[in-house]
């Protein structure tokens, strides 16, 4: 597409954003569905058109498919009978598969090359995300089990996405790519029991039980792609193309499949629960990079610690609140998280990136090169 027809849709989502507007200034916001829906997708489209903006195409075409579940839950709901919720846990599998097969040994070389960085960006994950979910969930009075997925987002692993905004944050992406890796490969045996200890008072968590269940949505699917990329990486050209494409829809059918069953719950709380998760996304930003200073790391390891911390797996977690068999309310803050990292993240790495990280003295004199930095 051109330049002029990028604008053009640009425009039509003006013209959509004004009528959705004028129906909300008059009451009649209900009726708005299909504008609100238009607006959105026009403008994911046009955006594609102007560099500096380019990397919110995906996050505002998730907004699109919330706005979507919202106005039109039965899309989502069943089909012919079918329950779509059966669909998450094998869409988890999937994404979780896609990342292992893009995964191969060099990824994990880096974790005994450089165990520092790592080391401190997998405590970080594991200490500051669930803290922060515990503290927010007890301030917000919720229903005990949407409190439960707040703290069950801040237990999840690092998202697939950390590495994509390091890069462009200009921080350190094989660190990035490796504390994903690492988080999620622990997440099995450590999240059952941070849920235990941070959410054991608002749900019952069986630790076993979920235990198995992470077993089957991350670490069998994740083994499966390392087999993959080590026997058949290249010789199906067509599924290393097509796997981003089919992670990025299984992303937005599973946030569509739980607003769509939690639309009540959004509709009575939505406001407070959209505020205490961009809270903990935007704090895990902050604690994560101050972690890493605290550690004296270097600006381009604080940076890409402070984005793998405050980015979360909300899909995973999205699959592992339907194995508890409430993605209606466990389910609902990592759905709502997905959209909201997409675009805060989009703002940091824009922040970070006009701003090059500085090395610090120690690396000038070749002190500390090989214990914090990579190459």
């Amino acid at each position: 597409m051109n330049n002029k027809g990028y604008k053009v849709l640009l425009g039509l989502s003006a013209i959509c954003l004004i009528i959705t507007i004028a129906y909300a200034v008059s009451g009649n916001i209900a009726q708005a569905g299909p504008f609100f829906i238009a607006f959105f997708l026009c403008l994911s489209i046009a955006v594609k058109g102007f560099p500096a903006v380019r990397g919110l195409a995906f996050t505002i075409s998730i907004l699109a498919v919330v706005t979507t579940a919202m106005y039109y839950p039965q899309l989502f709901i069943e089909v012919n009978g079918f329950e779509l919720a059966v669909l998450i846990t094998p869409l988890v599998q999937v994404i979780m598969f896609g990342m292992g097969s893009s995964m191969g040994l060099k990824d994990f070389i880096e974790l005994s090359k450089h165990p520092k960085s790592v080391f401190i960006g997998v405590l970080a994950q594991f200490t500051v995300m669930p803290l922060l979910g515990y503290l927010l969930a007890s301030m917000s009075n919720f229903p005990s089990e949407i409190s439960a997925g707040l703290i069950l987002l801040g237990c999840a692993p690092t998202s697939v996405t950390a590495s994509l905004f390091s890069y462009l944050a200009k921080a350190n992406v094989a660190l990035a790519i490796t504390i994903t890796s690492v988080t999620t490969l622990l997440v099995p045996f450590l999240l059952p029991f941070l849920m235990k200890l941070f959410a054991g008072g608002f749900i019952e968590i069986d630790v076993l039980g979920m235990m198995w269940g992470m077993v089957q949505i991350v670490l069998i699917p994740i083994g499966a792609g390392l087999l993959f990329n080590h026997f058949l990486s290249g010789r199906a050209k067509w599924l290393d193309a097509a796997m981003p494409m089919v992670s990025m829809v299984g992303v937005a059918l599973i946030v569509a499949i739980i607003i769509a069953a939690g639309r009540e719950s959004l509709l009575n709380i939505g406001f407070l629960l959209f505020f205490m998760v961009v809270a903990h996304n935007i704090l895990g930003y902050i604690g994560g990079y101050w972690m890493a200073r605290l550690f004296k790391m270097d600006e381009r390891d604080c940076r890409t610690i402070a984005i793998a911390t405050g980015m979360q797996n909300a899909g995973l977690a999205s699959g592992i609140a339907k194995t508890m068999g409430k993605i209606a309310t466990v389910g609902l803050a990592p759905a709502v998280c997905g959209p909201i990292m997409g675009f805060t993240s989009s703002v940091v790495a824009s922040y970070w990136s006009s701003s090059v990280a500085e090395p610090d003295q120690a690396e000038v004199s070749g002190e500390g090169e090989t214990e914090n930095k990579y190459e």
